[in-house]
């Protein structure tokens, strides 16, 4: 066994394989292990090949030659991972793996690689202690540390580059099969399709007589039916608790955020075409469409979660998908509570900011909670009245009966059909609506938007990114501006604070934190300048032992006006919770 490393002259990768027969070929022949191009390349250019003696590598009499160091050759061999093979404008680079996988693969038996780490420590200790350096003895210990686990990786990426292999093995077989048994895949239901294949996986996986040792044929199985009619590796990951989001910016690299905290998934995709399937899956039951002329989608699994894909040649290393997870069970004021993202006094507040249709503004950064806490407040809706929301991808999740969902439409391939959701938003207005929730602002939607709460819709509800509740009022001048009304600024802020009465500031921490870190009332204009009056805040305080962010949240003594017009009309409201410097745990 042993690794090929291919690359251009001028350093871009072209393949990283493992060779796992006794002979691999490079050339142009689309039966080669790796392909490559050029007219100074012949069909099979250069044999590689492993001998109880290493690797060696043998010219297949081309025209041009095998380059070794610079010279051409006709054979060449043991080769050292330093030996530089060039075959064209290519660079090859061979790394044996024979003797090191063995060895890896010895050391999986319980206890031995940390016995024999332990007793050539003690050795050298014994033989230290006679010298008296004690220095050596804790650099040596340290070195083989470090060599076990550069062993370790290494063993884990021959693993990787295995299992990838024969899954890409399995997966050929597998649509070999289905085609030559003429299987119309549109006739089948979903559930019937899994069940085909995953019987003819196992049956393909147990006929592999070449197949490794080292390799779980379960494993396999899964990972190939995954692949096959499902979402990959994302499909172990979605399934995993307390994953919240979900990154593939390579068929090779996948990232998930596990609470709050960033890590590499061990499983990855097959390749390019594997990850492109996977985006198919996810949008064409969207009736959404992602190609070269339009390379960036955004659509939703079937739970609701978020999803955005971007692929060539927009982006460089390959098709990338971005999941933003939602949680099985719906969340709750009562969750976030738990959470530690809000005090119950302000979820009281705010419940009371629905209930008597204040109009509210979620703020925050990309990832901080916006769409949860807003789907959180259009709950507090009183069943009675008529809800339209209006989005770009369906995410919200309300509970009310009389309720009517929106979502905008992208344009075909002809580049017509779309329906933004400004149209949705003046359309909405058509409806009878009660309230108007509109999943986020980011254009000129957002003066139709404040129009409509100023014309009657009072209660409704929308997001905005926004760094802070100041920046929050100046993002809404800008997406108004951008409505293409060549409006007066001074007019824009006075729409501004007579549509908007509550700015609520939502903030992800660097720790994965989530929480409110400030409500604000709009109070009006005064001279050129929105005033704002903070009623609630998050005031940190220093960090735990895990590097989490700890801190609590205070009144800072101001009333809000609409809970003084509230007592005046005799319902009963508590106003101890807005004294001054009182604070909620």
């Amino acid at each position: 066994m042993f690794e090929l490393i291919v690359k251009t002259i001028k350093g871009t990768n072209v393949a990283n394989l493992l060779c796992t027969e006794q002979k691999c070929t490079l050339g142009k022949s689309a039966d080669c292990l790796v392909n490559l191009h050029g007219w100074k390349v012949d069909k099979e250019h250069a044999i590689f090949y492993a001998t109880p003696d290493g690797i060696f590598v043998n010219d297949n009499n081309t025209k041009f030659g095998t380059l070794v160091n610079g010279k051409k050759i006709s054979t060449f061999g043991p080769l050292s991972k330093s030996d530089q093979i060039q075959i064209n404008a290519y660079n090859v680079q061979v790394i044996n793996r024979q003797k090191r996988q063995s060895n890896d693969f010895a050391s999986l038996k319980a206890g031995d690689e940390i016995s024999s780490n332990d007793k050539g420590i003690e050795t050298n200790r014994a033989k230290h202690q006679q010298t008296g350096n004690k220095s050596e003895i804790a650099f040596e210990t340290k070195e083989k540390n470090q060599d076990s686990k550069k062993e370790l990786e290494t063993k884990n990426d021959v693993e990787k580059n295995l299992l990838r292999q024969w899954r890409e093995i399995v997966h050929q077989e597998l649509l070999k099969q289905m085609d030559l048994r003429r299987i119309n895949v549109n006739e089948m239901s979903d559930d019937e399709l899994k069940q085909l294949s995953d019987k003819l996986i196992k049956g393909i996986v147990s006929g592999l007589t070449a197949l490794p040792k080292e390799i779980v044929q379960s494993e396999l199985c899964k990972q190939v039916l995954d692949e096959a009619v499902g979402l990959g590796p994302l499909e172990e990951l979605l399934e995993m608790e307390g994953v919240s989001e979900i990154m593939v910016n390579a068929s090779d690299e996948i990232f998930y955020e596990k609470d709050g905290q960033l890590f590499e998934s061990s499983v990855t995709f097959t390749n390019d075409k594997a990850v492109l399937s996977a985006i198919e899956r996810i949008v064409a039951p969207l009736g959404r469409r992602i190609d070269e002329s339009s390379p960036a989608v955004d659509a939703r699994l079937k739970d609701g979660s978020r999803v955005n894909a971007i692929i060539p040649p927009i982006a460089l290393k390959g098709p990338c998908i971005t999941i933003r997870r939602f949680m099985k069970e719906r969340l709750t004021a009562e969750h976030l509570i738990g959470f530690g993202s809000i005090s119950p006094e302000m979820v009281k507040f705010l419940e009371n900011v629905v209930k008597f249709k204040q109009n509210a503004v979620i703020s925050g950064g990309t990832g901080s909670g916006k769409t949860t806490l807003l789907n959180v407040l259009s709950n507090f809706i009183p069943e009675n009245e008529r809800i339209i929301t209006v989005e770009d991808a369906a995410e919200l999740k309300l509970c009310q009966t009389n309720l009517v969902s929106l979502e905008a439409r992208p344009p075909n391939q002809e580049g017509k059909g779309a329906v933004p959701i400004r149209e949705l938003v003046k359309n909405c207005l058509r409806m009878r609506p009660d309230r108007i929730v509109v999943g986020e602002c980011r254009g000129g939607e957002a003066l139709d938007m404040l129009q409509a709460m100023n014309t009657g819709h009072d209660g409704s509800l929308t997001t905005a990114h926004a760094n802070n509740p100041r920046d929050c009022i100046s993002r809404l001048e800008i997406m108004i501006m951008m409505a293409g009304m060549e409006l007066p600024i001074l007019a824009i802020r006075e729409q501004i604070a007579s549509a908007v009465n509550i700015v609520v500031q939502q903030t992800r921490f660097a720790c994965g934190t989530r929480k409110v870190t400030s409500i604000c009332e709009i109070s009006g204009v005064e001279g050129d300048r929105v005033q704002l009056g903070e009623i609630f805040r998050f005031k940190q305080t220093d960090f735990d032992e895990k590097g989490k962010i700890r801190g609590h949240f205070e009144a800072t003594g101001i009333v809000p006006e609409f809970y003084e017009l509230l007592a005046k009309r005799g319902i009963e409201v508590d106003m101890d919770i807005f004294s001054s410097g009182r604070v909620f745990s």
